[in-house]
């Protein structure tokens, strides 16, 4: 195993990280129950990450920046998407790269990238940093999302657009049905 996964934050009943999972801040990750991270992603506690119920980060995928990062109930990456939380000042007015000592890099900037819920990105889809996908979203594969997304719609290509209505109703019937069946008292 690359983490000690026992450091985390929160980390909530039947999780499953793979043995080839790297964190790096795991003080400020939060889990939810029945979230699953996959082999060969790289996560970045950065200003704070919150990963929700029955959400999937899939193989390769990458959360940097050193921002914040939230993960609704339900959502998920698919294999290599790249969620990037910050960004170095790239038109010379500092030195860039985190290797170099922060009073070098003045105008580094960290952001924040919220998924909502039922938000599906798929493959190598890239989040630039300070936004936010509408609850129900899904992506096309290499989708380069670098505005917020509305809710329920389904986005393709670079940058992002529009392309079709995606339904709710029955993914929500079914939510519902799970969580009273998962949370049973």
């Amino acid at each position: 195993m690359l983490s000690d996964i026992s450091k985390l934050k929160k980390i909530g009943k039947n999780v499953e990280i793979g043995n080839f999972v790297k964190i790096i801040h795991p003080e400020k990750i939060e889990i939810d129950d029945f979230a699953r991270v996959d082999d060969f992603t790289i996560i970045v506690g950065g200003s704070g990450i919150k990963i929700g119920k029955f959400v999937h980060i899939s193989s390769y995928c990458s959360v940097i920046g050193g921002g914040e990062f939230i993960m609704e109930d339900f959502s998920g990456l698919s294999a290599g998407c790249r969620i990037i939380t910050g960004s170095d000042d790239y038109f010379g007015n500092c030195l860039t790269n985190p290797c170099t000592p922060i009073k070098y890099r003045t105008h580094a900037y960290k952001g924040k990238v919220i998924i909502k819920k039922h938000a599906i990105l798929g493959t190598n889809s890239i989040v630039h940093p300070n936004i936010t996908i509408g609850e129900g979203v899904a992506t096309g594969s290499g989708t380069i999302i670098n505005k917020d997304l509305e809710a329920w719609k389904i986005y393709v290509g670079s940058p992002a657009r529009p392309v079709k209505e995606r339904k709710s109703e029955i993914i929500l019937q079914m939510e519902k049905q799970l969580l009273q069946e998962t949370y049973r008292k």
